[in-house]
């Protein structure tokens, strides 16, 4: 090799290492430059990401919401439709006592009793069939009245309808109807006295025409004798069990 041969090998040394240094650091700039945009494009992936999550965590949030609401709501309408129906059935349960009471406000007159001689029964003890039904009671037993009215006959002598009847009370009720109780040994109202349905008027004895202590009682369509019809037919269809 001659000297300008080495020489200009050794001149050319350096533009090579130049250029390769160069070249590395080019080669390092768009290394560093890739890296930039790769951090750049992950810190994008992770902010659209961390949107992406608190969307979805807001719309749970809204969902469970709507449904708790939804659950409330539907828990205030079962309670409400429960307290319509509990009113409904208490309404429904005065009304039917109401008419109950109605039905039963007709009573029996005497209570613990044996029925006797009944009503158009034939007999030696009256002029004509039996008017009314004899009710056996023990003298002193509570008579009370059938039903509520005004008394218009009270008294000794059958309160007018004769002797047989002993101490009478007769009792006016609406519709034309009129109850009669005899043979009692106490009178305890006056004519023209209101009374209650169960009310006490008397006590059950033995005067008049009797064979033993009872009550003779009648349902009548006047206040006056001739005018029965059978008490224990009428008082069933009043709800009574005679």
């Amino acid at each position: 090799m001659s000297q300008r041969t080495k020489s200009l090998k050794f001149r050319t040394s350096p533009l090579r290492n130049r250029a390769a240094v160069l070249a590395v650091g080019l080669g390092a700039t768009a290394v560093l430059g890739t890296g930039a945009a790769v951090a750049a494009s992950t810190g994008l992936d992770t902010a659209a990401g961390a949107t992406a999550a608190g969307s979805v965590q807001a719309q749970a949030v809204a969902q469970a919401k709507a449904a708790s609401q939804a659950k409330a709501a539907a828990a205030q309408k079962a309670t409400a439709a429960k307290a319509a129906a509990a009113k409904k059935a208490a309404q429904k349960a005065a009304v039917k006592k109401t008419v109950a009471k109605k039905a039963a406000s007709w009573v029996d007159p005497v209570k613990s009793y044996k029925l006797s001689a009944s009503f158009a029964q034939a007999g030696g003890m009256w002029t004509h069939n039996h008017s009314g039904q004899d009710f056996a009671v023990p003298s002193g037993t509570k008579v009370v009245a059938a039903h509520g009215g005004t008394v218009v006959k009270a008294g000794g002598n059958g309160a007018g309808d004769g002797p047989a009847y002993g101490n009478a009370v007769v009792i006016k009720h609406g519709n034309g109807t009129y109850s009669q109780y005899a043979h009692l040994s106490r009178v305890e109202v006056k004519i023209g006295q209101v009374v209650k349905t169960g009310q006490q008027i008397a006590l059950s004895g033995n005067t008049g025409n009797s064979s033993g202590p009872h009550l003779h009682f009648e349902i009548r369509t006047s206040p006056n004798y001739g005018t029965a019809i059978d008490p224990v037919s009428f008082l069933r269809g009043k709800g009574v069990t005679v």
